[in-house]
Parts: structure tokens; C-alpha cells; sequence
């Protein structure tokens, strides 16, 4: 099978190009710089050079390809964000269509259902509605909880302040929470077995568990069981951010996306649609690999 692998050698995909040529199929990784992803085309797969803004180079890239794997990757300095991202949705659903590419996995997010109000998410809405509109090609939208490594934002607040937190807060059980490598284990069963048909979706998680829980996980893990999450108003979120250096557009669209994770919006559409399986790395294996970061920061 030949695939294409969009996001470079990221947390997801970086795993899932190995696991595709492990298994013996050709695979072509999009990137921007041909050093990013020496190691991949060290490991066979065939770089292409390029912009996810290029739409000639998106069609002659996807040419020939069995399945495309999609993603938007980040992006810290666009003047609409969410524009941004729905844009990147709209060429890939015009370079597959012109491709002739069937079979499109496309990674998207919790809260993807909100159109408006969840951020940089509700570009990802755009991006899936654009998708969505090629009514001749099997697209799987996958759709995971909120990433482990985001979490390593609060290095520097355990370290300044001894504290965790950000403009949300969840109860027990109701924070969605993912590995990228249980992601990648998603992506790589469906792009290798091809079965999903039509426009479907799918969630993604590996654990759920509350604020606190994630905070006193880490907490114990780096030797501070005392380590509280706490939640910040909006305006203190934001102001932490544009202090950090973050654009003012991103960290709107961060603090946007904060207050639909603490209103539960975000997640409402994951509990009509909940996974019957968790992934396999839970609170307490990343809470170790936190510690590892900690410690060596």
C-alpha cells in the first residue's frame, strides 16, 4: 500500500510512519524541512518538500497514494487562527479530490463538533466540514482528548509557584485525556485495514480522570504530593499567556478553548460517543515521564 503522512515526524506521526513501514508499505512523509524527518527517510520513507498551502504541491504528493493520513499542524502566528486551520482542511479536500485519493484519516479533535466557541477546535470544525464535502471518499475523523504533553505548560508554574492549573478545572472522571502514541496505535489499525466507510468519526482516549488527579498524580511523581490544580479566571489565563510570549491571537483562541473544556461543551459530544476502549497509557505512566522532564528542566 502507498500512503501519505502529513505532520512530519510529530508525536503521532513520527510513530505511525514507523509502524506503516515495519509492515512493509511505502510511505511518503510531508514536511516543510527535509532535516526534520532525516530519521524517517533514514527508515524508508520518501520525503516530500513542501507547503500544506501549495495546493499543486498537495495534489501531485497525494497522487497515486492509497490513503492519506491529514493533520493541521500548529501554527503560532496566523491572524486568524481559526481560518487558518479550516483553509488547510479546505486544500487537502481539494487536492484529494483532484488526486482521486479514497481513503483520508483525518486527525481532529474533542470538542470538533462546536462551530463556534472551542478555539483553535472549532477550526478544526472548518477543516472537517471541508472534508466532509467529498461525498465519493471514505473519511475517518478521529477525534482525541486533550494531549499529555500540553500538560508540560505547567513546567514553569510548578517551578515558580508550586502550583498547576489554567482558566478550567474538571471533576473526577470527566477530563478526557490522551497519549499521542495511543493516537498513532488508532490511526495505524485504520489506515492499514482500510474498513471504515463513508464519513465517520471516532474518540480517542487513554484515561479519564479530574483536574486534581492529574495534579496530584505529578505531584507524587516529582515529589511534591502537595501540588494543587487551580483554576484562573480568563483574564489571569490570558494575561500568563501574553506574558509567556504567546501572539494575543493565540492565546484568545487558548482561553476560548479553556472555557469550553470548564464548561463541559467541549467534551459533550465524546460522552454520546464514548470509546468502548481506553488506550493504554494512563495518568500514572505519563505522570513518570513527567517527572523525567521535570527533573532535567
Amino acid at each position: 500500500m502507498q500512503y501519505v503522512i502529513t505532520g512530519a515526524a510529530g508525536n503521532i506521526s513520527k510513530p505511525l510512519v514507523l509502524s506503516l513501514l515495519q509492515s512493509g508499505h511505502q510511505v511518503t512523509v510531508i514536511s516543510r524541512n527535509e532535516s526534520n524527518i532525516k530519521e524517517l527517510a533514514d527508515a524508508g520513507a520518501k520525503a516530500a518538500i513542501g507547503s500544506l498551502e501549495d495546493l499543486d504541491f498537495l495534489i501531485k504528493t497525494f497522487t497515486g497514494a492509497d490513503a492519506v493520513y491529514t493533520m493541521v499542524p500548529p501554527n503560532h502566528h496566523p491572524a486568524d487562527w481559526k481560518a487558518f486551520i479550516g483553509g488547510i482542511g479546505e486544500n487537502y479536500a481539494k487536492a484529494i479530490k483532484a488526486a482521486g485519493v479514497k481513503y483520508v484519516v483525518n486527525l481532529s479533535s474533542i470538542g470538533a463538533h462546536m462551530e463556534e466557541g472551542c478555539g483553535p477546535v472549532s477550526g478544526l470544525f472548518r477543516a472537517e466540514k471541508a472534508l466532509s464535502t467529498l461525498t465519493d471518499v471514505h473519511i475517518l475523523h478521529l477525534r482525541p482528548g486533550y494531549f499529555y504533553p500540553n500538560l508540560f505548560a505547567n513546567l514553569g508554574l510548578i517551578k515558580a509557584m508550586g502550583i498547576m492549573g489554567s482558566n478550567f478545572s474538571a471533576a473526577e472522571g470527566k477530563f478526557v485525556i490522551v497519549d499521542p502514541t495511543d493516537i498513532a496505535a488508532v490511526a495505524t489499525k485504520a489506515l492499514t485495514e482500510l474498513s471504515f466507510t463513508g464519513h465517520s468519526i471516532q474518540y480517542i482516549a487513554s484515561d479519564e480522570v479530574s483536574s486534581q488527579q492529574i495534579a496530584s498524580a505529578i505531584g507524587q511523581a516529582i515529589g511534591k504530593p502537595e501540588l494543587a490544580w487551580v483554576e484562573f479566571t480568563d483574564e489571569q489565563a490570558l494575561g500568563g499567556m501574553l506574558q509567556a510570549g504567546l501572539p494575543e491571537e493565540v492565546a484568545k483562541n487558548y482561553v476560548e478553548m479553556g472555557g469550553a473544556l470548564r464548561s463541559g461543551k467541549m467534551s459533550e459530544d465524546y460522552w454520546k460517543h464514548r470509546p468502548t476502549t481506553l488506550g493504554k497509557v494512563k495518568l500514572a505512566d505519563f505522570a513518570k515521564v513527567f517527572a523525567a522532564v521535570y527533573h532535567a528542566s
